[in-house]
């Protein structure tokens, strides 16, 4: 799975560190990391409070154009 540069743009566009996200949407720090190393795949529910926390929508941050 390939690094979510997209979150970690969106994170700090809205100068939140990973803690403070990690707050807002109710997981620890390691979790959203994990989420932008592209090593845990989070669920749908998690995807939403990360979108919901940066203004942004599912497709701008975890849509993976694949053409």
């Amino acid at each position: 799975m390939p690094k979510n540069l997209r979150l970690k743009s969106a994170r700090a566009a809205k100068d939140l560190s990973q803690q403070e996200l990690a707050d807002r949407v109710g997981v620890s720090r390691q979790t959203i990391n994990a989420v932008e190393q592209g090593d845990y795949n989070p669920t749908i529910r998690l995807c939403v409070a990360i979108c919901r926390a940066v203004d942004k929508t599912l497709d701008e941050l975890f849509w993976e154009d694949y053409s």
